[in-house]
């Protein structure tokens, strides 16, 4: 077993106010996702840009993973945002590439990518996390999750999904049902992070108690906030107790003497354990940081 940063909560602040991005970052999200997109309007991109500089010459110790989201693939901005993730030097882990609607969407990033990192050197590839905001990109949802090596995660973006839907955003987390089953049965079969978008409101009501709640009993990996309030009670919700922790070690250990021992399954607390127990307990794990 070795240790990977889990990702559980997930803090979106506008890109382009210096002042907002610092204190996501000491926010004590497991990520944070500068957004050159829907928080910047179209007057302020280009300083929005400048402003990831900025952020890379600061202190990096004890960040958080960073991300980025570009403007949208076909609008005239999203090659320039990232070339500038790229070349600034911001100590960011991906780009999330919103509007994604087919996967040639995530081919022309690849690309696009692959250029602009052979022309610097030396950086680090950087993953691309993929948000479904469309009836056209959730209708291609299992092309797309297979359509690059650079994807590390499926996000649902109620907002822009609702709208192309022709439904309302709030509401009932169970009207969500039938799109979230089908990210997160694309995610699963590609080893992809299953990521829920945000509750749309910046409080700590009933709904977003109800809208986190749900996520984690569905089966999401991580869910995003727009609010630092937001960002200790997501985390808390998606990880586990100590109780599952150790629960899922003994189903583990034992399943792996079985093996050892030649048996496909093993009795532990009177029920059978196999692979398919497993996998649920290697799960677990993996939510505190523990890569099998």
């Amino acid at each position: 077993m070795t240790a990977r940063p889990p990702r559980r909560s997930v803090l979106c602040v506008p890109g382009g106010d210096e002042r907002k991005i610092r204190k996501a970052l000491a926010s004590g999200a497991d990520q944070v996702i500068i957004d050159l997109e829907d928080a910047v309007p179209p007057a302020d991109k280009d300083r929005a840009r400048e402003t990831l500089g900025a952020i890379a010459r600061g202190d990096r110790t004890a960040l958080p993973s960073i991300a980025v989201r570009v403007n949208a693939p076909r609008s005239r901005w999203c090659h320039l945002d990232i070339d500038a993730v790229v070349r600034s030097a911001i100590p960011a882990s991906s780009i999330v590439l919103p509007k994604v609607e087919s996967p040639g969407d995530l081919e022309f990033v690849d690309r696009l990518l692959d250029g602009i990192e052979a022309g610097v050197g030396g950086v680090d590839r950087l993953a691309v996390e993929a948000l479904i905001e469309t009836a056209d990109g959730l209708s291609r949802i299992e092309q797309i999750a297979s359509a690059s090596s650079r994807l590390s995660a499926l996000i649902t973006g109620y907002a822009d999904l609702a709208a192309s839907l022709g439904r309302a955003a709030g509401g009932d987390p169970a009207l969500w049902i039938a799109v979230q089953d089908r990210v997160i049965a694309a995610a699963r079969t590609n080893r992809l992070d299953a990521v829920d978008g945000p509750y749309l409101g910046v409080g700590l009501d009933d709904g977003f108690g109800a809208a986190v709640s749900h996520a984690v009993r569905i089966g999401f990996d991580a869910k995003w906030a727009i609010h630092p309030r937001q960002v200790d009670p997501i985390k808390l919700a998606f990880e586990p107790s100590s109780e599952q922790v150790g629960y899922a070690r003994r189903v583990v250990d034992a399943l792996a003497a079985a093996h050892d021992g030649g048996r496909g399954a093993v009795e532990l607390d009177g029920q059978m354990i196999d692979e398919a127990i497993a996998v649920a307990a290697r799960r677990t794990l993996q939510k505190i940081g523990v890569s099998l």
